[in-house]
């Protein structure tokens, strides 16, 4: 009989979830993983895989736990200023950091973050009352001020600028 498992499975994917979305997939090693997560690699190999597969379980519980609850949010929106502000507050990291490191190179990759960027384009065609395509590149400019780190007031400008959608 094995031993049990002596950490918790959730706190671990969490916590992977903020160390990929920190450092990205390629700046996290095993031995990160074993030092910050607190599991042994034995215990990390048998419960995941690999590194991949505890990616890819951290990767869909940021898609599940912060970018469903945005996609959520987003549906609400009146105009697309707030639908700018909803998308700079929110934690996406992760996602971000996936869409440039890894879905170029990770077809399993390509598919959550090309699936969790419909939802997010779908949300606020569907709140703004505009084509998809549009929407889209809505999402693009809000998460391309993200990537630049753009200050908010940027965020507030291309809103300003955005108004005549409304």
């Amino acid at each position: 009989m094995g031993r049990r498992r002596a950490f918790d499975e959730d706190e671990v994917v969490r916590a992977a979830v903020g160390l990929f979305g920190g450092r990205a997939y390629d700046g996290v090693s095993v031995d990160d993983l074993v030092t910050h997560l607190g599991v042994h690699r034995n215990s990390l190999y048998k419960t995941f895989g690999s590194k991949r597969g505890l990616y890819l379980v951290a990767l869909r519980r940021h898609l599940a736990d912060d970018v469903r609850p945005l996609a959520e949010a987003l549906a609400t929106a009146t105009d697309a200023a707030s639908a700018l502000r909803l998308v700079a507050s929110a934690d996406l990291g992760l996602l971000l950091l996936a869409a440039v490191e890894r879905a170029p190179a990770d077809e399993e990759v390509a598919a959550e973050v090309a699936e969790a960027l419909a939802a997010l384009d779908q949300a606020i065609a569907d709140a703004l009352g505009i084509s998809t395509a549009l929407a889209a590149a809505l999402t693009a400019a809000a998460l391309g001020l993200r990537l630049r780190g753009t200050p908010e007031d940027a965020g507030a400008a291309l809103a300003h600028r955005l108004d005549p959608l409304n």
